[in-house]
């Protein structure tokens, strides 16, 4: 007979059942009792003798007293601790209030500071703006002063141009200066009575008339620069005006060549093309007509009678009496 063996089971230690030597709890109903050696291991719990009602009014009463002092005990340390709370929050507020009051006088400096700043800065602004416009002021007067130089600057050229060709004229004219000194030296003391005897009259009108003469040939003399001048521009105009018509018939006469060499191209594709064409209808003419004998030689060959004279018979006619001829033919031969 075998033995059966049980497993194994692994104990965990929350569950061991641990034995060891404990304490005795004995009631004491003795006192002052002889002990053993061996009792110490032994607590002694004494007898209560009081009555059980005592004992637990004595109990509640306690615990009641001694739940209010600690309670009292523990609002005291609450409101000592709500005191500090509110000293420390005093406090802070004070400081908060203090550091307010400095941020308020600091704002308000820095209000003060920022509207001098804005006051500099506008002020800034309007000065920049005045230089601004002096600037441009005194801009646009040293451009008037330089216009206004230039055209002194033009005038004394013209000036001094106009001095120069009077100096010429007047070093020019200083030999008849000279020639009339010496003239009035010689004349007696009598020549400036203008008499109808007087030598000078005659001289006098004469200068007149060729001084009218010779402002009427200045005018002439401008009148045809002037007219030279206005000739000139239109024929600077006209010669423009060929010029731009020259290059417009040129560019008509390009665009014309391309198109006459665009229609020289299209009428030898055009020649092409009809020669292709009379050569495609040579052949097929020529094919038609060797068509039209054959067909003529057959009907000749499969002449009837009942389809009348063979001159007149067209070549519809022709082909159908081919065919019924040739149908016959192979009816024969199949059953022949």
């Amino acid at each position: 007979m075998e033995t059966l063996t049980l497993p194994y089971v692994k104990t965990d230690t929350r569950y061991r059942l641990n034995l060891e030597n404990r304490r005795k709890n004995i009631f004491v109903t003795q006192l002052e009792e002889p002990r053993d050696a061996d009792e110490e291991n032994i607590n002694h719990i004494p007898v209560i003798k009081e009555a059980a009602s005592r004992i637990l009014e004595t109990g509640v009463n306690t615990l009641q007293r001694t739940l209010v002092v600690r309670k009292a005990v523990e609002v005291e340390e609450v409101n000592k601790q709500l005191e500090a709370k509110r000293q420390e929050f005093s406090d802070r507020m004070k400081a908060l209030e203090q550091r307010r009051a400095e941020f308020e006088q600091k704002q308000k400096a820095s209000k003060g500071r920022a509207q001098k700043f804005d006051r500099f800065l506008r002020d800034n602004d309007a000065k920049r703006r005045r230089a601004i416009k002096k600037f441009q002021l005194e801009v646009k007067q040293n451009q008037q002063k330089e216009r206004e130089i230039q055209d002194l600057m033009q005038q004394l050229e013209k000036l001094l141009a106009r001095k120069n060709r009077l100096q010429k004229r007047v070093s020019n004219n200083k030999i008849y200066e000279d020639y009339l000194l010496k003239i009035t030296d010689q004349l007696p003391e009598n020549y400036l009575e203008y008499g109808a005897d007087s030598l000078v009259m005659p001289i006098i009108r004469r200068h007149e008339t060729l001084s009218i003469t010779n402002e009427s040939l200045i005018h002439r003399i401008s009148s045809l620069s002037d007219e030279l001048e206005s000739s000139q521009h239109r024929l600077e105009t006209l010669q423009q005006e060929h010029d731009t018509a020259n290059l417009m018939a040129n560019g008509e006469l390009s665009e014309l060549q391309m198109e006459w060499d665009r229609a020289k191209e299209r009428s030898k594709q055009l020649e092409m093309k009809l020669n292709l064409n009379q050569g495609l209808a040579r052949n097929q003419s020529e094919e038609f007509g060797s068509l039209l004998m054959a067909i003529t030689n057959l009907a000749d060959q499969c002449y009837l009678r009942h389809y009348g004279p063979l001159e007149e018979i067209n070549i519809l006619t022709k082909l159908d009496m081919i065919k019924v001829r040739t149908h016959s033919v192979s009816v024969v031969v199949q059953f022949g």
